[in-house]
């Protein structure tokens, strides 16, 4: 098993220099990756839920400068808010200036409003999120793309540099619903659901195992679950803390279910998951 950590990117520990020292700490430890997360803008209904939030791209950007070792993902991207191009340039990039450490994490979204204000219809933000997924690995692994699409379309192009990752950095396809399922099948490399119990663990891999003889698959995708994590420093002589009663908001996953706290994971080879230290929790990784 390998285990990564949450880069505190969002909410009241998002500090640029809380963001650095978890990163550099990270690899330090011996942690195998590092996380971040996604929400391009926050209806005011979300506020609390989303803070402060920096953009993925730039704090995986971030991470690749600072470290040597630690794969580097986005836990998860909502692919429909960025046009598919624009996104295979991104991680390509980044993955080759990395040395191939980026781990591609992607949802369809969950948050009504904020597809509005991004002028994404949100009842077509799954097959946006497949369309795009099909357009990108056309993008990372022909010599002459050419895509024909409902929401996207290109010819006559060339979009270098390649990732270093052959074919492309790994997919992990977040969300437990019906489509996420089949999405993961079809597309993933693992799956990557959110605070699931073993006995839905457990279901999801039948399931996406069913699924991917209709795709072809060999083997299935690997199972690398997000799940919360609290580390509490405890005085010498004094109480560890009592019962609390889970913070308002929570960061959603595609499914729709809000995880109460901050996303973590772990990860089954190959690869890493997310852990976030929540309030109270000891700040950095490790």
């Amino acid at each position: 098993m390998k285990i990564g950590i949450w880069i505190p990117s969002v909410r009241h520990m998002a500090r640029p220099d809380a963001i650095r020292d978890s990163i550099v700490r990270a690899e330090r430890l011996g942690y195998d990756s590092v996380w971040t997360i996604d929400h391009v803008i926050a209806p005011l209904a979300n506020r609390e839920q989303f803070g402060l939030i920096y953009d993925p791209f730039v704090v995986m950007a971030l991470a690749a400068g600072l470290t040597e070792r630690v794969q580097i993902g986005v836990s998860v991207l909502v692919l429909p808010y960025r046009h598919p191009a624009l996104v295979a340039k991104m991680v390509a990039s980044l993955d080759d200036l990395s040395g191939g450490r980026i781990v591609f994490g992607v949802g369809a979204g969950w948050n009504r409003a904020e597809s509005t204000i991004l002028n994404v219809p949100f009842d077509e933000r799954g097959a946006m999120t497949d369309e795009y997924l099909r357009a990108m690995r056309e993008l990372w692994t022909s010599s002459a793309p050419s895509f024909a699409g409902r929401y996207v379309s290109f010819a006559d192009v060339e979009s270098r540099p390649v990732p270093a990752q052959k074919p492309h950095p790994p997919i992990w396809v977040g969300g437990s619903s019906p489509a996420a399922l089949r999405r993961t099948a079809e597309f993933g490399d693992a799956w990557h659901p959110i605070n699931r119990t073993s006995a839905e663990l457990q279901a999801g891999m039948a399931e996406i195992a069913r699924l991917g003889e209709r795709f072809g698959r060999v083997a299935p995708p690997t199972l690398c679950p997000r799940v919360d994590a609290r580390l509490v420093l405890e005085r010498p002589g004094q109480p560890g803390p009592g019962p609390r009663r889970a913070p308002a908001g929570g960061h959603a996953g595609a499914h729709g279910r809000a995880d109460r706290g901050a996303p973590g994971a772990r990860r089954r080879a190959p690869g890493a998951g997310v852990r976030r230290p929540r309030r109270g929790a000891l700040r950095g990784p490790g």
